[in-house]
Formats: C-alpha cells, structure tokens, sequence
C-alpha cells in the first residue's frame, strides 16, 4: 500500500480520470446534456464543492505530473481536507435528505451528472486523500475551521435570496424548491426561521462531528504507515 500511496504512476491514472469524470459533470451541471441552460447551477452546492474538488483535482494533477518521481501528494492538504469534508456533505445530504424528497422527479436521480456529483465523484476524492496524502499530521483545529465551508455556504444562499428581494416565485429548474432557497431545509417558508436555524446547528454540528472522525481516520492510517515503516526497517536489519 506503501508503495502505491507514493506512485506517481499511480496517482496520474487516478487523478486524470477523476478529472476527467468531474469535467463531464460539470459541463452536465449547466444543463449541456438537456440541451438546455441551467441558470441556477451557481447556487446549489452539489456544484460548488464539485467545482472546489475538481479545481483541487485538477492542480493536483498539474503538480504530480511535474514531480520527477514518487511520493505523497502534498498539494494544501488543509484545503484538502475542507473540500473533501464539503463533498462528503453533499454524498450525505442527498442520499439520505433529498434524493426521495417528495417534491422531487425521481429520474432526475439517475441523471449522469446526478450519480457523478452525488455518489461517484466523492467517494473517488475521498479515496484519493486515503491513498495518495500522508497522514498522521491532522490537528484538532482543522474539523472546526472546516465548519466554515458550509457556513459560508449558508452566509451565500441568503445574501443571494436578499439580492432577489427573497423573492420565492421562481423556482430551480428541478421544480423542487424556489430558486433561492435550494435546500427544504434553507427555506423558512417550508420550515419557519426557527426550522431553518435548527437545521443548519444539526448539519453544521454534524459536519463537525465528520471532520473529528476523518482525523482519527488519519491519525489510524498514520499510524499503520508507522508500523510498515518499522517492519520494513526490521526486516532489512536481519
């Protein structure tokens, strides 16, 4: 495992077809495959924690190819922890809250740019961290600085809603909610201020509780890269 998590090889065949898979639904994002401009693409953010890892992605990309040989990714690997927590969210928060929604057409569910951004594309960032970055060096600060991802987000959506006069008569080319207000959960006209600032208090403090998680995790793999070091060591001594 040692030996793929610092193969350059390895690491450009991932990160191109990540890259790759992240292009297709980006351009799906903006409605290319419907033939048909999506104008609310920028507000959903499905899109930009995509948009935010596929950038990542795609310097990461840039950087490996330009290293002589191999070792551990080391692009900002405190942006790479924000980002994959933020695309975490998004795999999270569909699949459990919103892709049976009762307002929303379940074909839209099996959509290409749907799966990709949903589904394919944060497992494939999640593991791109797990394999190709060193870990053991995750702080306790880090799950709650990430807190402000999504806190942005928020910060986002209602500066947005107070540009168009929290005008909710138009809604989002799904159908599912107005266009300025995303998410059920963000529009107090479905769940009342008071539902929409208890919402946010439980994702955010979920989002948190993750990003303590994905430390032990990278503390867990620190450790087992540690023991491997030491029984190589070991094994080259006798």
């Amino acid at each position: 495992m040692s030996k793929i998590s610092k193969s350059r090889d390895a690491q450009i065949v991932f990160q191109s077809f990540y890259c790759a898979l992240a292009l297709i639904a980006c351009v799906g994002s903006v409605g290319f495959f419907n033939m048909q401009f999506e104008g609310d693409f920028y507000i959903f953010f499905t899109n930009i924690s995509n948009y935010l890892c596929a950038g990542i992605m795609l310097v990461e990309l840039v950087q490996t190819l330009k290293k002589n040989g191999d070792g551990y990714v080391t692009f900002m690997p405190g942006l790479r922890v924000i980002s994959m927590l933020g695309i975490i969210l998004t795999f999270l928060v569909f699949n459990i809250l919103l892709a049976g929604d009762a307002g929303r057409d379940p074909a839209l569910n099996y959509k290409v740019e749907c799966i990709l951004c949903h589904v394919v594309l944060p497992i494939m960032y999640t593991a791109d961290w797990v394999m190709f970055y060193e870990h053991g060096k995750m702080n306790w600060k880090m799950p709650l600085l990430s807190s402000l991802f999504p806190l942005a987000y928020v910060g986002y959506v209602f500066a947005h809603a107070a540009l168009r006069n929290f005008d909710s008569s138009i809604m989002n080319h799904t159908g599912t909610n107005p266009l300025i207000y995303p998410y059920f959960f963000l529009n107090p006209e479905r769940v009342g201020i008071q539902g929409v600032i208890t919402w946010v208090l439980v994702l955010l403090v979920f989002f948190i509780v993750l990003g303590f998680i994905f430390m032990l995790i990278d503390h867990v793999l620190g450790r087992k890269k540690k023991t491997v070091l030491q029984e190589q060591a070991c094994g080259e001594a006798l």
